[in-house]
Protein backbone atom coordinates (compact mmCIF):
# COMPACT_ATOMS: atom_id res chain seq x y z
CA UNK A 1 0.00 0.00 0.00
CA UNK A 2 3.28 2.50 1.18
CA UNK A 3 4.23 1.65 -2.52
CA UNK A 4 0.77 3.14 -4.23
CA UNK A 5 1.11 6.04 -1.93
CA UNK A 6 4.79 6.76 -3.04
CA UNK A 7 4.28 6.58 -6.87
CA UNK A 8 3.92 10.20 -8.26
CA UNK A 9 0.49 11.05 -9.08
CA UNK A 10 -1.27 8.39 -6.86
CA UNK A 11 -3.63 9.67 -4.47
CA UNK A 12 -1.83 11.28 -0.94
CA UNK A 13 1.66 10.83 -2.38
CA UNK A 14 2.27 14.22 -1.46
CA UNK A 15 0.92 14.14 2.12
CA UNK A 16 3.01 10.68 2.58
CA UNK A 17 5.99 12.66 1.26
CA UNK A 18 5.71 15.28 3.35
CA UNK A 19 5.18 13.45 6.62
CA UNK A 20 7.96 11.33 5.89
CA UNK A 21 10.19 13.98 5.85
CA UNK A 22 8.97 16.12 8.83
CA UNK A 23 9.60 13.22 10.66
CA UNK A 24 13.04 13.32 9.52
CA UNK A 25 13.62 16.60 10.01
CA UNK A 26 11.73 16.84 13.54
CA UNK A 27 13.48 13.57 14.57
CA UNK A 28 17.19 15.98 14.27
CA UNK A 29 15.45 18.34 16.41
CA UNK A 30 15.79 16.03 19.53
CA UNK A 31 18.10 16.36 22.00
CA UNK A 32 19.06 13.84 25.11
CA UNK A 33 16.76 15.09 28.36
CA UNK A 34 18.30 12.41 30.06
CA UNK A 35 19.52 12.84 33.68
CA UNK A 36 22.61 11.42 34.92
CA UNK A 37 22.55 9.66 37.56
CA UNK A 38 25.50 11.09 40.31
CA UNK A 39 28.22 9.04 41.82
CA UNK A 40 27.71 7.12 44.60
CA UNK A 41 28.85 9.27 47.77
CA UNK A 42 28.44 12.44 45.88
CA UNK A 43 26.25 14.38 47.85
CA UNK A 44 23.50 16.30 46.41
CA UNK A 45 23.78 19.99 45.69
CA UNK A 46 22.38 22.51 47.86
CA UNK A 47 18.66 24.01 47.87
CA UNK A 48 18.75 27.36 45.51
CA UNK A 49 17.73 29.16 48.58
CA UNK A 50 20.47 28.22 50.19
CA UNK A 51 22.80 29.91 47.49
CA UNK A 52 21.55 33.21 48.11
CA UNK A 53 21.16 33.43 52.03
CA UNK A 54 24.80 35.09 51.59
CA UNK A 55 23.64 37.84 49.84
CA UNK A 56 23.73 41.47 51.65
CA UNK A 57 20.02 42.48 51.41
CA UNK A 58 18.64 39.01 51.40
CA UNK A 59 14.81 39.24 53.24
CA UNK A 60 14.55 43.01 53.27
CA UNK A 61 10.84 44.30 51.87
CA UNK A 62 10.65 47.00 49.44
CA UNK A 63 9.68 49.24 52.23
CA UNK A 64 13.57 48.76 53.49
CA UNK A 65 15.28 49.28 50.09
CA UNK A 66 13.47 52.20 49.88
CA UNK A 67 14.64 53.62 53.46
CA UNK A 68 18.15 52.67 52.35
CA UNK A 69 18.59 53.82 48.75
CA UNK A 70 16.10 55.77 48.40
CA UNK A 71 13.01 55.96 45.98
CA UNK A 72 13.80 53.13 42.82
CA UNK A 73 14.52 54.35 39.50
CA UNK A 74 12.25 51.47 38.07
CA UNK A 75 9.54 49.11 40.28
CA UNK A 76 8.50 46.30 38.13
CA UNK A 77 5.66 43.90 39.36
CA UNK A 78 4.83 40.71 37.62
CA UNK A 79 2.53 37.84 39.46
CA UNK A 80 5.29 35.97 41.71
CA UNK A 81 8.17 38.65 40.87
CA UNK A 82 8.88 42.57 41.90
CA UNK A 83 12.24 43.89 40.82
CA UNK A 84 13.17 47.47 42.35
CA UNK A 85 16.09 49.09 40.30
CA UNK A 86 18.40 51.64 42.50
CA UNK A 87 21.19 53.49 41.74
CA UNK A 88 23.74 53.39 44.13
CA UNK A 89 27.80 53.80 44.83
CA UNK A 90 27.34 57.60 44.50
CA UNK A 91 25.06 56.62 40.88
CA UNK A 92 28.49 54.91 39.54
CA UNK A 93 26.06 51.55 39.99
CA UNK A 94 23.02 50.20 39.64
CA UNK A 95 21.53 47.44 41.84
CA UNK A 96 18.44 45.04 40.91
CA UNK A 97 16.22 43.41 43.99
CA UNK A 98 14.29 40.51 43.25
CA UNK A 99 11.51 39.73 45.47
CA UNK A 100 9.33 36.97 45.93
CA UNK A 101 6.40 36.19 48.69
CA UNK A 102 8.16 33.27 50.19
CA UNK A 103 4.84 31.83 51.48
CA UNK A 104 1.76 32.86 50.50
CA UNK A 105 -0.11 36.06 51.82
CA UNK A 106 3.44 37.02 52.91
CA UNK A 107 4.84 40.47 51.80
CA UNK A 108 7.33 39.69 49.16
CA UNK A 109 11.24 39.85 50.04
CA UNK A 110 14.79 40.15 48.19
CA UNK A 111 15.80 36.84 47.58
CA UNK A 112 18.06 37.69 44.96
CA UNK A 113 20.23 41.09 43.30
CA UNK A 114 22.39 41.69 40.53
CA UNK A 115 24.99 44.78 41.16
CA UNK A 116 26.96 46.30 37.96
CA UNK A 117 28.47 49.31 36.89
CA UNK A 118 26.65 52.24 34.43
CA UNK A 119 28.35 50.61 31.40
CA UNK A 120 26.84 47.45 31.82
CA UNK A 121 29.96 45.34 33.76
CA UNK A 122 29.01 43.07 36.46
CA UNK A 123 30.80 43.86 40.21
CA UNK A 124 30.21 42.79 43.40
CA UNK A 125 27.86 44.74 45.57
CA UNK A 126 31.20 45.53 48.08
CA UNK A 127 32.18 47.63 44.97
CA UNK A 128 29.09 49.57 45.38
CA UNK A 129 28.91 50.21 48.90
CA UNK A 130 26.55 47.06 49.80
CA UNK A 131 27.59 44.80 52.70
Amino acid sequence: MLENRLRIGAPGALAALTLALSTLVLSACVSDTSVQPRAPGTPPPPPALQYSRSQPLFGLDAAALTARFGEPRLDIRDKTVRKLQFMTGGGRCVLDAYLYATARGREPTVTHIDTRLINGQDVAPSACGIQ
